[in-house]
């Protein structure tokens, strides 16, 4: 009956020892800092507030903070803890290492091994701003038309009808990665198969093929939409017919009309005879 006490009270100790232990390494792998921003998304130009709260500070050993953008380090500083465990920075969103939008992680660490991170959303001007207006196109002797369009990430120079390859070749400024929506005139511009049903475009960027998204289909236009990277110039949508070659057709349309117009006239007049 001893030998089993001391068994049972071996167990007993081993397992209030072995949660002791992995207690403590749990409270050892808790970070005594904490970081925050003051907003979720931010443009180029905006004022971040970066702060957050040590638990337990150790003398004046200071935060260090660092800024990272798809693995750039794009900030760093070391920031002073108040008294009370607070400390705070601001960083204003602008200059040559703030090009890119997307993810930023704010990274902040204080004394060994205690590590805490946040991220927010980041869009320079170029990025944020859209254009929404409408491009008038010369068409030769047909006129112009216009096109309606949206650009993000850079602007619109010029549009050009290629009547050589059936295309409408849009010029852009590219001061950023970026997306482009055209509304394209079935009058003026299109892709279609020989049964009459719409066909894919041929989308080319500075001479290399790209995809294009369609989400809307209209029975006056076609809307589509062309993603480009930035140095990006010349974005060329190609169909299967284009003005003035449009207007060629429909002239020569227009003539068999005219001709058949005077055969059954001249068949009339000599039957009134």
């Amino acid at each position: 009956m001893c030998i089993s006490n001391d068994v049972d009270s071996r167990i007993v100790y081993g397992m209030i020892f072995l949660l002791i232990i992995s207690t403590g390494t749990s409270f050892a792998q808790e970070s005594i800092i904490s970081v925050t921003v003051d907003d979720s998304i931010y443009d180029e130009g905006d004022t971040i507030v970066i702060a957050g709260v040590v638990t337990t500070k150790v003398g004046d050993t200071p935060v260090t903070l660092q800024l990272f953008n798809q693995g750039n380090l794009v900030e760093i500083a070391q920031i002073s803890v108040a008294q009370d465990g607070t400390y705070s920075h601001t960083i204003i969103a602008e200059g040559p290492l703030w090009k890119n939008a997307g993810e930023y992680t704010v990274r902040v660490s204080y004394g060994e091994g205690n590590i805490a991170e946040t991220d927010f959303s980041y869009s320079p001007k170029s990025e944020s701003f859209t254009t929404t207006d409408n491009f008038e196109v010369d068409a030769g002797s047909q006129g112009t038309f216009d096109v309606e369009y949206s650009i993000k990430g850079g602007t619109i120079t010029d549009m050009i009808v290629d009547s050589d390859i059936f295309a409408l070749i849009v010029q852009i400024d590219a001061t950023n990665k970026g997306t482009i929506t055209l509304d394209l005139p079935r009058e003026f511009i299109g892709a279609e198969k020989q049964d009459g049903k719409d066909d894919t475009f041929i989308i080319l960027i500075d001479g290399i093929e790209v995809p294009y998204k369609e989400s809307v289909i209209h029975t006056d236009s076609r809307i589509i939409t062309i993603n480009f990277e930035q140095g990006d110039s010349d974005i060329e949508v190609i169909g299967t017919y284009v003005v003035p070659e449009f207007g060629t057709i429909v002239l020569v349309i227009l003539s068999i009309g005219i001709f058949s117009t005077i055969l059954v006239s001249r068949n009339r007049l000599q039957i009134n005879y």
